[in-house]
């Protein structure tokens, strides 16, 4: 059995040797399975030649490509684990996440050396060399003391609970905090794919969301388990429908993941009915809510694949999955379950002392099991915040989100601990207001906020993008509201900014969203 995450690119490249591994349409460059470890063992040997040891961190800053495929698994290679670093963000909080996790060396787009070096602020950075496609090598310069190791006593084969990477979210108190993930935690998931979804050689995987999402874990490790290609999709192309839409059917794709934003601007702009759709045949979403009316509508014009509600935190990979039914009735309007626990995970749902509740009743999800994060990075205190440990011993991770068990659909989302408000003297969970605002046939998108008010606790606001050029009033929107809500839910303002800011991830940016009214 598999144990780490090089043994799939080891493994791959003997028995598929001469198959597609990658392939970035952009450029029209691709890699084999034996391209693909020939030049990952070539990048080991070079981090370890600088010193890289077992256990260091190196990070990755650079838009997606194969050059950077080629790093993750280079930096796994040699027993180390990657941080990436999303290369659109503005070079201090770039630098803030390579310092804050110690790094030993970084894989750097070139164009972005500059700015890191400007916002770095410890000793100046030193590039070390070039690695092609447009990258570097680079290192802090108080490492450069460190004694070069010879290649032959670095070379290292990581362990099933070494660290394999390290994703940064951001955090309640405005500092990003490391999710560190080991190999084993990353396979569980890998694995349960494998299970639930059946990948073969013959599959064409996409490569939509950005390498410091975790959504890309899924991208990159199960098409590399099983000899299928990975269709890298960059930042920019990923976030055009209008261009999305013919590379989806162009290049075959044959297992779409992604966030319901993407596959909702899709749907609105992409002519879904012009194109040629056969070769898809799974359609997975995770990291939001989907509106139903947006995915029956997507449905509608993808009609083939089998649809699946993953979900997860980065802290969790995927723990609970939902597959849609084939077909959605028209009256309903309740976005789908999170649905049933992954084979290697268990949840239970507890109240606010700890207690297990009745089915049918709301409280938080807690996970353990095989998925499971180790925990924060350099953060002992939040780790041991974010975990229940029952009386046998086990450890509980608290998602956060409230949720109810049924007997027939698994766990039904209810919201956010972090966005339940108490509104005259009403508890109130914002994403139903965004649930209820969803029903108009007007709103395209919402994101509902809240902001302290003396006279009610919290003053709430709606802001919508809408699917024409017709906004509706504000009379309409309060009768609206009155009709699907209770009084004290509807909204105090209703704002039309054109389109929701959206963060790296293509999820609803909320802090933005704050500044805007």
């Amino acid at each position: 059995m598999t144990a780490t995450l090089t043994q799939l690119l080891r493994t791959s490249a003997l028995t598929h040797g001469t198959r597609v591994a990658v392939e970035d349409p952009a450029t029209g460059a691709s890699l084999t399975y034996a391209e693909l470890s020939t030049r990952a063992t070539a990048l080991q040997e070079a981090l370890a030649r600088r010193g890289v040891r077992p256990g260091d961190r190196v990070g990755i800053c650079a838009p997606k490509s194969i050059g950077t495929v080629v790093a993750i698994f280079g930096i796994l290679n040699v027993g180390a684990a990657y941080v990436p670093v999303d290369a659109g963000a503005p070079p201090q909080r770039s630098a803030g996440i390579l310092e804050d996790c110690d790094m030993r060396l970084a894989v750097v787009d070139a164009t972005l050396m500059d700015g890191l070096r400007q916002a770095w602020t410890g000793q100046r950075l030193e590039l070390l060399e070039s690695l092609g496609d447009g990258l570097v090598l680079v290192q802090p310069i108080a490492d450069s003391l460190r004694e070069a190791r010879d290649v032959g006593g670095m070379l290292h084969d990581p362990q099933p609970d070494d660290v394999a990477y390290i994703l940064y979210t951001s955090g309640s108190t405005g500092k990003p905090k490391g999710v560190v993930h080991t190999h084993r935690s990353a396979l569980s998931f890998i694995d349960w794919c494998s299970e639930r979804f059946a990948p073969t050689e013959h599959d064409r995987f996409s490569s939509h969301a950005p390498f410091h999402f975790d959504l890309s874990i899924l991208d990159i490790y199960v098409p590399l388990k099983h000899g299928a290609t990975l269709v890298l999709i960059g930042e920019d192309a990923g976030k055009q429908p209008a261009a999305l839409a013919p590379l989806i059917a162009d290049k075959r794709i044959t297992v779409w993941y992604s966030t319901p934003s993407i596959l909702r601007l899709v749907v609105e702009y992409g002519k879904l009915e012009e194109r040629d759709w056969s070769a898809l045949r799974l359609v997975l979403f995770a990291g939001e809510v989907f509106p139903v009316k947006h995915l029956r509508a997507l449905k509608k014009l993808w009609p083939v694949p089998e649809y699946f509600n993953l979900y997860g935190p980065t802290e969790t990979n995927v723990c609970t999955y939902f597959e849609i039914p084939r077909d959605i009735p028209d009256d309903r309007t309740e976005p789908f379950p999170i649905g049933f626990t992954c084979s290697a995970d268990r949840a239970i749902v507890v109240d606010d002392d700890d207690r297990e509740v009745a089915a049918g009743d709301d409280g938080e999800l807690l996970i353990a099991g095989g998925s499971v994060m180790r925990g924060y990075w350099n953060l002992p205190d939040r780790t041991a915040q974010s975990f229940f440990i029952d009386t046998s011993g086990t450890s509980w991770y608290r998602t956060g989100d409230l949720v109810r068990l049924s007997a027939d659909d698994g766990y039904i989302f209810s919201g956010r601990r972090d966005r339940m408000v108490k509104r005259r003297g009403y508890r109130v969970e914002l994403g139903e207001i965004e649930a209820a605002l969803y029903r108009h046939p007007l709103v395209s998108e919402v994101a509902v906020t809240s902001v302290p008010d003396e006279a009610n606790g919290v003053l709430v606001k709606a802001f919508l993008a809408l699917t024409g050029e017709t906004r509706p009033s504000l009379v309409e929107m309060k009768r609206f509201c009155m009709d699907h809500l209770p009084a004290y839910m509807v909204p105090d303002r209703f704002i039309f900014p054109g389109a929701l800011p959206k963060t790296s991830t293509d999820k609803v940016d909320y802090q933005r969203l704050k500044e805007l009214g």
